[in-house]
């Protein structure tokens, strides 16, 4: 479609969009700025879009039509934030048995804490850990098995050191 054709096609489809958007929105400014947005879309897009079988001025209404919802429940989100009426979601707090895993787990050398996580908080299998480290399977091996020890370790003292404090 050379300039002179988008031009009246554009001339033609732009009136009858805008009131069917219009219809659907219920917002002619809102209305004119998604046409013009899907138009803008078809120009860029005018090899493929306006020279196809299917109806340009379908495709048009379509963009157009998902612009002004996509914008409409943006608008919804944001007045729901600003009204303060979604309900604050709460995050629990972190047990206790989280809490020491975590600080285990930062003590652990990099490597051993990358293996144990990506085995046994994803799910990855040996193979799929040194595919993704570019380790060996058998490095990877001996990086969870260091690991499990020294977690198992770290594990230990801090229960050890949690009863103390308690104690006194």
């Amino acid at each position: 479609m050379t300039e002179d054709e988008f031009d009246l096609f554009y001339t033609a489809a732009c009136p009858r969009l805008v009131g069917q958007l219009y219809a659907l929105t219920g917002d002619y400014a809102e209305a004119q700025d998604v046409v013009q947005e899907a138009f803008a879309r078809a120009w860029e897009r005018r090899s493929s879009v306006l020279t196809g079988d299917q109806s340009p001025e379908a495709w048009i209404r379509t963009v157009a039509h998902r612009l002004a919802m996509s914008r409409w429940r943006r608008a919804r989100h944001w007045w729901d934030l600003v009204r303060g009426e979604s309900p604050p979601r709460s995050v629990p707090e972190p047990s206790p048995d989280h809490v020491a895993l975590v600080a285990a787990l930062r003590r652990l050398p990099e490597v051993q804490r990358t293996a144990i996580v990506l085995h046994h908080l994803c799910d990855l299998s040996v193979e799929q850990i040194a595919t993704e480290t570019g380790a060996a399977v058998g490095t990877v091996k001996a990086r969870l098995s260091r690991g499990r020890t020294a977690l198992a370790a770290h594990l230990v003292s801090e229960e050890t050191h949690s009863t103390e404090e308690a104690r006194v």
